[in-house]
């Protein structure tokens, strides 16, 4: 993991040197703000999980769950200082920060926002994309695990919480970046 997160460091850097938009991890300073506004806005997409189940519209419910994750993944990012416009190269970093005690997360959170290359690999990513270019409103699949996924929403808002309001200095190992 730790070759997958250096290059999500190294390709931003040289796109930026290069004047294009970058795709992957930035280093800056941390950013204890954009961490309680990516916190809030997690908090924003439950309310509109309950919003769109009463109103029947179910296809937008699991981009709900997947933004609410990836807005808690943002947060602890943020901590870092750490600018990111990949999911990809998110979920390597979280997944680096887990494996090597720089972070508490739970790996269903990092695991449900990963992004797969190969067909049988699946992940709320995929779950995303099929309720939001498919042709269905309802959904039964959404309805019999809403209460689950709507607690596992609840549980990484919680995790992310501790660390973005906590005093604790997260830094970047400089073996990432340098």
């Amino acid at each position: 993991m730790k070759k997958e997160v250096r290059d999500c460091f190294v390709l931003a850097a040289r796109d930026e040197k290069k004047g294009k938009k970058h795709k992957g991890l930035l280093i800056g300073k941390p950013d204890n703000k954009a961490a309680e506004d990516y916190i809030a806005k997690a908090k924003v997409n439950l309310q509109l999980c309950d919003f769109y189940k009463e109103k029947g519209f179910d296809y937008k419910i699991p981009e709900e769950w997947f933004y609410t994750l990836y807005y808690c993944a943002l947060a602890i990012l943020s901590k870092f200082g750490i600018e990111s416009r990949s999911q990809k190269c998110t979920a390597f970093f979280l997944r680096y920060a887990k494996d090597n005690g720089l972070v508490e997360y739970e790996d269903e959170f990092i695991d449900r926002i990963m992004v797969y290359s190969a067909k049988e690999e699946k992940s709320d990513v995929d779950e995303r994309e099929t309720a939001r270019y498919s042709s269905s409103i309802a959904s039964e699949e959404v309805e019999s695990k809403y209460e689950y996924m709507i607690n596992i929403c609840k549980k990484a808002i919680s995790q992310a919480e501790e660390m973005v309001f906590s005093d604790k200095d997260f830094k970047v190992p400089k073996e990432l970046y340098e």
